[in-house]
């Protein structure tokens, strides 16, 4: 039987590779040194999958057709939206996996967009890159929820999906060591007057709700005050709260937390401990 053992919140954030220098170099050896150690841990954990859950930023589906979530179960390239240092290349999924996951979840009354042949944008490619990668012979499944623009999944939804990727890996027939990242930033404003803006208490008061495993309190918060205390780059959170959800996690243990203005968020970094 698979079964998860361990998780991660992380940012994705691409101005580190579009404007690597805006950061400090002590800056950019803290952020890069928190996603050294949890590949080492992945490492540890001895992990055979990651699943990888990011979101769309209109990169990938537009403003024509936007499902609320994504599970990639066949070819996977990215990113689609290269930079210097993240070229575009295969990125080995574990169908099977990703197949067994939507399946149960259409059993379950989820019903999850399935991309048989598709790209991924950089909230999937940078921790791809920085924590599977290095992990030779593990494989991803991308997973990506409408989080980046609206209209947003609803959090509830995205918690609840992740208790069914969790049930789903619990069911499946193999002997996978899945860890389930969530991918996102705490606080940033995109594209807007407010852009460059970090705001570290709501960025630490997410972390504290993820270090106590409190991811109803994360649910509860109000759209209107995530946007005007964390930006719009913050409703990425849903990420965090999925993974939570998948993992069971009753606690987490946070690893770094990097104000970084020259790359515009707040960069959040935490193990959620496997229930």
């Amino acid at each position: 039987m698979s079964r998860i053992v361990g998780g991660f919140v992380v940012p994705h954030d691409p101005v580190m590779y579009a404007a690597p220098k805006a950061a400090s170099e002590a800056e950019a050896a803290a952020v890069y040194g928190a996603y050294a150690a949890i590949a080492r841990r992945i490492g540890e954990l001895q992990a055979t999958t990651a699943i990888v859950i990011g979101c769309d930023h209109y990169i990938l589906f537009g403003t024509d057709c936007l499902p609320q979530y994504v599970i990639a179960t066949g070819e996977v390239d990215g990113p689609i939206d290269q930079l210097p240092g993240l070229k575009r290349g295969p990125i080995e999924n574990h169908s099977g996996l990703a197949r067994h996951i939507a399946e149960q979840g259409f059993a379950e009354g989820f019903d999850w967009t399935v991309g048989r042949s598709m790209q991924v944008d950089h909230s999937i490619a940078i921790p791809h890159q920085l924590l599977v990668a290095p992990n030779e012979g593990v494989k991803t499944v991308p997973v990506m929820l409408a989080c980046g623009v609206d209209p947003y999944i609803h959090k509830r939804r995205a918690f609840d999906l992740g208790r069914q990727i969790g049930r789903a890996i619990e069911s499946h027939d193999g002997d996978e060591r899945v860890v389930v990242i969530g991918s996102g930033g705490i606080s940033h404003w995109v594209g807007t007057a407010e852009m460059g803006r970090i705001n570290p208490d709501f960025d630490r008061m997410v972390l504290d709700c993820v270090a106590r495993g409190d991811a109803e309190a994360l649910i509860a918060l109000d759209d209107a005050t995530i946007l005007e205390q964390g930006g719009n780059g913050a409703m990425e959170i849903r990420t965090f709260i999925c993974a939570m959800g998948a993992v069971g996690a009753s606690q987490a243990r946070v690893i770094d937390y990097l104000p970084v203005p020259g790359w515009i968020t707040g960069l959040g970094f935490a193990e959620l401990a496997a229930a």
